[in-house]
């Protein structure tokens, strides 16, 4: 009798199995083969700063992984494989590409679409040069907002011309700097052109006139557009300036003259200075001559005007010379004569002087000079 009850209870468990659909356990498995990614939304994120780098993130229900092909590259560098929420990023040159999607869901199965992508650069912006000038050297600070590029740099001083190449180095923000020199055979005005570059067809373009001098060296006319009278500067309460000659006529007829103005309450040893020893100018050397002359227009006769030379590259320290002005409201000539003073030869003087009526303080005294020379 027991037998017999154990084997209705076996029977009664596998029915009840066999007619019951447990969750999970459904032999149907026609649902995976619906799993696809023919639904992708939106997949690219172009970046907007002209390094041409596109941010690639496919998107499907049920998909296992993804084959994204770029449509740019060879090798390894033409494709990625991309789990679901990844992504993956390619660098293109501007222009437009068939980026190949194939989708693998969870049965094996392969979906493949192709999007139309089109990467466009943008002009740079925020184009600057920043000249400097050493002797006929300039050197150029370049930077502009993704010049990704680089720069095309024209100096302006050959027929022609084509293009100096300058490649830029980018900063986190966005802008590209560089720097690049040249040396011009000879002083003038040059149309210094740069390009900024986007790495595609979009382009920044400035341009700006540089005036590059000739060193400064005597004699001093300061008529000549190639020098650089700005060389300089004034202490103790003077001023100078480059003018249109008032008193033209006489011993002078030459268009422009230096004025120095011994203001009011200016100190007794005010003066202007002149640098001879930069990478502009060149230095005074003693064996070139003794002497120096220079045309001087006063409204008063019988102050000094004192000239001394500094920097000397010899020993023996600063040497000057007082000459007084003879005749006023007329150009005389002054010879400043510093033969007597055991110069040794071959000295060099980095700086010259100018200081007028040392003995008192300044009372509005104007003066004007011109044509200064080396002489025997």
């Amino acid at each position: 009798m027991k037998n017999i009850k154990l084997i209705l209870g076996l029977f009664s468990a596998m029915f009840i199995l066999n007619s019951c659909e447990i969750d999970g356990l459904n032999s149907d498995t026609s649902y995976i083969n619906t799993a696809s990614s023919t639904n992708s939304n939106k997949i690219f994120d172009i970046s907007t700063d002209n390094s041409g780098t596109v941010k690639i993130t496919p998107v499907g229900e049920g998909a296992s992984k993804f084959l994204v092909a770029y449509g740019h590259g060879t090798g390894i560098n033409a494709s990625a494989l991309v789990l679901p929420g990844q992504s993956t990023t390619h660098k293109y040159p501007e222009g437009s590409y068939t980026v190949t999607i194939t989708t693998y869901d969870v049965a094996g199965k392969e979906t493949v679409n192709t999007y139309p992508l089109k990467v466009t650069y943008t002009a740079p912006t925020e184009l600057k040069v920043t000249p400097e000038l050493s002797g006929y050297k300039i050197n150029l600070g370049l930077s502009s907002k993704n010049a990704m590029g680089g720069f095309l740099v024209y100096f302006g001083d050959k027929t022609n011309e084509v293009g100096t190449p300058v490649a830029g180095t980018a900063n986190s923000s966005g802008e590209v700097t560089a720097t690049v020199s040249h040396t011009y055979a000879t002083s003038g005005n040059f149309t210094v052109k740069v390009v900024a570059l986007s790495g595609g067809a979009a382009q920044a373009t400035t341009s700006q006139v540089v005036k590059v001098f000739d060193p400064f060296t005597l004699p001093i006319t300061y008529d000549n557009e190639f020098q650089n009278y700005s060389l300089g500067g004034v202490f103790g309460g003077v001023d100078a300036a480059i003018v249109d000659n008032p008193f033209s006529g006489g011993l002078n007829t030459s268009a422009k003259v230096w004025k120095f103005t011994k203001g009011a309450g200016a100190e007794s040893w005010a003066g202007t200075w002149t640098p001879m020893s930069s990478p502009n100018s060149v230095p005074i050397n003693i064996d070139k001559g003794t002497k120096f002359k220079m045309l001087v227009y006063a409204t008063e006769a019988g102050k000094a005007l004192h000239f001394q030379l500094e920097q000397p590259s010899t020993g023996g320290g600063n040497r000057a010379v007082d000459v007084n002005i003879p005749v006023a409201n007329q150009w005389v000539e002054l010879t400043f004569d510093f033969a007597s003073l055991n110069i040794p030869a071959g000295t060099t003087f980095g700086q010259y002087v100018f200081q007028y009526n040392l003995a008192e303080k300044g009372t509005g005294e104007i003066i004007y000079i011109d044509n200064i020379s080396q002489s025997n």
